[in-house]
């Protein structure tokens, strides 16, 4: 491959292109279909968010980020080469979208672009054909989704708008065609311009000359240009738009043309103004949580930082957070830092690179984008100081987060948390579901470096927090240990996280209380960051709600809330499995009590990518225990004996994965293989599955690998 130059600015630009995107999709999300007419009428133009005004929360499940920042995933799944093709991106979809529940709008068969060429991958009809005119229609084809999933394709091709085109219109035939697939190679290409040029004409042309100039899109462009230069007033171009190319005009819920029309007219009159290009996107209506995060991308990737910042505090509410429903629980709770390192790691391969440095050592909170707060935000309530800001702020040798606080006392604490699993508010969420697992547990170590500005008044003590949730669904919080924190000191917080009596841990941070009747100041956090193989014990807990188990990626037909076993699951059709766990699991062993009611085969998975990626150890009807590894469509048997079970018997099933090797132990029988491929699984969560069947266990542990005799 040959090494292509980078801009030097190309990862804070990729960091404010993944902002661009979440403003504009945070933004138009609350009155998503809204026209033009209702929005003018019940909330006039749009030049802030409106969620609050609304009733619904700001940062969402939303197709427009899950699948953009899912879908290009494939690139690490199956070669960072530009050569990715349909067929593997359309694997991605099989593996990460869980049917009904993430990513998609779910909307059926012939109603949902996306969930029809869904069932054509899942019945075996391979991208690009699974997307295609001939096998959905032109109507279905002609749908906006493969224009609103192309903003990652565009980021790992900075300058290369060919590249960004080519990925761009695999990626969209996947579930689209014709017009739809212009539109998405077309803003692509823009994109990936954006990098070397914010001439907006420029960009455009860039575009066209990437699609067929006889195209539907080409030809509304030359349009929208011309009344451009007739009509000073946008309001006047966006009613010619609603004349000659209005959702009256094609069929479908939601057609490509009418919302391309609006972001080429957003961002001629607003090509070097944020706020103004989501104000225009924003009030024309339609699809508006879609248009406004291809405009803000293309935004922010032109502008970088300072663009966005040059209006209202966008990033302040936003607070980095974004949530990627998908097969990949740990995947989901998300930080627009974390993804922009993602995607610039994977454009700098592609260029020929070597990739792009983890900060800090590997912290997962590191702060070292300008700006960045990767969802730390204040804590208010009982016994929490009002007077607490939080900042990114340049230190010695790259940039840190600070904690400013004014006249904490002895009865008052100043803390900061950021989320690590569903938050509460996600029952209000609508449309779209969140399938996440926690970032971190029991047995884990986290940590932090922390230090107290020499300028503080009064010392103070630190200590890490968790929120927790309940049994009532509502978070308490456990504290560590405090540590004494005087003015112009360093200190390093560990802490090897408890029991918490099987609740996933929602929230993790810092609390600071003064130690003495006052202090004023700041406390710096340099980084946060967990480590090691869980020691988790997975069971029903004493008393109850629902997010214990809405922490396991629900992959069957029935998961049981009613049968006394803590976890019971079911699967109609073909393999189901739940799956607890992250990427960030490597070596590590699970046991649990097995019971099988029903199915041709189930067991245990481990090292769980998706949902079809994985190694398990199943129990077959024929009789056999088989550790087998699970790659897409393919799958190798690893090892095999005979062993006869029952169905109704419970049996304790222990399985370990070291380094390449995979074992098994059921009672007296020991099973183990040792993987050398280049198809091997070196990290992922755990899995209960079964075919066709059900499945049952009261309960699951997760700990580190005992050291082996002789090794």
């Amino acid at each position: 491959m040959s090494t292509a130059a980078l801009p030097n600015d190309y990862l804070e630009r990729v960091y404010a292109g993944v902002l661009g995107k979440l403003v504009g999709v945070y933004l138009g999300r609350p009155f998503e279909g809204w026209t033009y007419q209702r929005i003018m009428q019940e909330l006039g133009p749009i030049e802030y968010y409106v969620h609050d005004r609304l009733g619904v929360p700001l940062v969402v499940t939303d197709d427009d980020v899950a699948g953009t920042f899912t879908f290009v995933r494939a690139l690490e799944d199956y070669g960072i080469t530009p050569d990715l093709s349909a067929e593997d991106i359309g694997k991605s979809w099989l593996n990460y979208l869980v049917e009904h529940r993430s990513v998609l709008w779910w909307g059926g068969n012939g109603n949902s672009t996306e969930h029809t060429a869904w069932l054509n991958l899942k019945r075996g009809v391979a991208a690009p054909a699974s997307g295609s005119i001939e096998v959905n229609g032109v109507t279905v084809a002609e749908q906006i989704g493969a224009q609103i999933f192309i903003d990652g394709w565009a980021m790992v091709a900075p300058g290369q708008p060919d590249l960004a085109a080519k990925l761009a219109e695999q990626a969209g035939k996947v579930s689209h065609d014709g017009e739809s697939v212009h539109a998405a190679v077309l803003w692509a290409a823009m994109e990936a311009e954006a990098f070397v040029s914010s001439d907006i004409d420029h960009l455009i042309d860039t575009g066209l000359a990437r699609i067929p100039g006889d195209s539907r899109i080409a030809a509304l462009i030359a349009d929208i240009r011309a009344w451009h230069r007739q009509h000073p007033d946008w309001r006047e171009t966006r009613q010619k738009i609603e004349d000659h190319y209005g959702y009256d005009k094609y069929p479908g819920n939601c057609h490509v043309v009418p919302n391309h029309a609006l972001m080429i007219m957003a961002v001629l009159y607003a090509p070097d103004d944020f706020q103004r290009a989501q104000m225009i996107v924003n009030t024309s209506g339609w699809d508006t949580d879609c248009n406004a995060g291809n405009v803000g991308c293309l935004l922010g990737i032109m502008h970088g930082l300072d663009g966005i910042e040059a209006g209202p505090d966008w990033r302040g509410p936003l607070a980095d957070r974004l949530l990627i429903s998908s097969a990949d629980g740990g995947n989901s709770i998300n930080d627009a830092v974390r993804v922009a390192y993602q995607l610039a790691g994977l454009g700098s391969r592609l260029a020929g690179g070597p990739g792009i440095a983890a900060p800090k050592n590997g912290a997962q909170f590191h702060f070292s984008l300008p700006g960045s707060v990767q969802g730390f935000r204040a804590e208010h309530g009982h016994g929490l100081i009002d007077h607490l800001a939080v900042e990114n702020v340049p230190v010695p040798g790259g940039r840190a987060l600070a904690l400013r606080y004014r006249g904490l006392g002895p009865a008052q604490a100043a803390a900061v948390t950021t989320p690590t699993f569903s938050p509460p508010e996600v029952v209000n969420m609508r449309t779209y579901d969140l399938m996440a697992t926690p970032l971190l547990y029991p047995g884990q170590t986290l940590s932090a470096k922390v230090a107290a500005e020499p300028g503080n008044r009064g010392d103070v003590t630190v200590a890490l927090r968790l929120k927790v949730y309940t049994a009532e669904d509502a978070l308490r919080t456990v504290d560590g240990t405090p540590m004494t924190l005087k003015p112009g000191r360093t200190e390093t917080l560990s802490w090897v996280l408890p029991d918490l009596g099987g609740q996933p841990i929602a929230e993790i941070g810092l609390v600071v209380t003064a130690a003495g009747p006052r202090a004023d100041g700041a406390v710096i956090l340099d980084h946060m960051r967990y480590d090691g193989a869980p020691d988790l014990h997975l069971r029903r807990p004493a008393e109850t709600g629902d997010f214990w188990r809405q922490a396991w990626v629900n992959g069957v037909s029935f998961f049981s809330k009613r049968f006394p076993p803590s976890f019971r699951i079911s699967q109609d059709r073909g393999e189901g499995i739940i799956i607890h766990g992250t990427r960030q699991w490597t070596d590590y062993r699970v046991a649990a009590d097995v019971m099988i009611h029903l199915g041709s085969e189930a067991g245990i998975a481990v090292r769980v990518q998706g949902l079809r990626r994985y190694y398990a150890a199943l129990l077959s009807r024929d009789g056999m225990l088989r550790l087998v590894r699970q790659r897409d469509e393919e799958r190798t048997v690893l090892a095999e004996t005979p062993l006869a079970w029952s169905l109704e018997t419970a049996y304790e099933i222990v399985v370990e994965a070291a380094g390449g090797r995979i074992a098994c132990t059921i009672g007296d029988t020991v099973l183990s293989a040792q993987d050398g491929s280049p198809e091997a699984f070196s990290d992922g969560g755990i899995g209960l599955l079964v075919h066709e069947g059900a499945l049952s266990s009261n309960d699951v542990r997760v700990t580190g690998v005992p050291p082996r005799p002789g090794v």
